[in-house]
């Protein structure tokens, strides 16, 4: 019977993924031992199991070997002497290069500007003619699409102005429209009071009288008799 082949998946079964891990563990360990017999190699085998249980084989001591294995490694990692004379040679090309590029941007700026002019030729003044013109072509749509964008938000914020103002107005008119309202109320309150003291039963004296005042007291008393 042909056994079928293996797909590498992570197994969902808990108990066929233990029982798996268990045999190919063994197979892993023998493998190395055979691997450390016949070929006189130093093999170091580290294995987690699922559930934290370390497994481990060496030929001669698991410390040893990763002690080795660390040396090696700063060994290799570290340049030797003509890579580090070539690393050098080629940093400092990068920065010859570099400050000749810096060298040609300082000149370049110092013409924009209009100065070391004297010796350049025709063709190369036209060309830094023809360079600053674009330039100024972009500054100038530039500056139009900002006063535009500026534009846009001023009438924005002019409608928001205008709503408010309309809002406000609204509230203010019916404010002083309930206002007045209320003081007409008032006012036709105080008439009525002040008609009610002016009624026949007052006793306030409104005739005019004109003499001298011993006179006037003794009429008010003779009307106050007769009353």
């Amino acid at each position: 019977m042909v056994r079928g082949k293996t797909q590498m998946k992570r197994i969902e079964n808990a108990t066929s993924r233990q029982v798996t891990f268990s045999k190919r563990r063994n197979g892993l360990m023998k493998k190395a031992f055979e691997l450390s017999i016949l070929c006189d190699a130093e093999v170091a085998l580290i294995v987690f199991s699922p559930r934290g249980r370390i497994y481990e084989f060496a030929s001669s001591s698991i410390l040893d070997t990763i002690e080795r294995y660390r040396s090696q490694r700063r060994i290799n990692n570290t340049p030797t002497a003509s890579e580090s004379a070539e690393n050098t040679q080629r940093l400092k090309e990068e920065a010859e290069n570099m400050m000749r590029k810096i060298d040609l941007l300082e000149t370049s700026k110092r013409k924009f500007l209009g100065e070391g002019l004297g010796t350049c030729s025709v063709d190369e003044l036209q060309r830094i003619e023809q360079q600053l013109e674009n330039s100024i072509t972009n500054i100038r749509a530039k500056k139009a699409e900002v006063f535009r964008e500026q534009i846009d938000q001023l009438k924005e914020k002019e409608k928001t102005l205008v709503a408010e103002n309309t809002r406000l107005s609204e509230k203010y008119g019916s404010y002083s429209l309930k206002a007045a309202k209320n003081n007409e109320k008032e006012n036709i309150g105080e008439g009525e009071a002040y008609a009610d003291q002016s009624g026949p039963n007052s006793d306030v004296e409104t005739e005019l009288f004109i003499g001298l005042p011993e006179t006037r007291t003794r009429r008010i008393s003779s009307k106050l008799r007769n009353n």
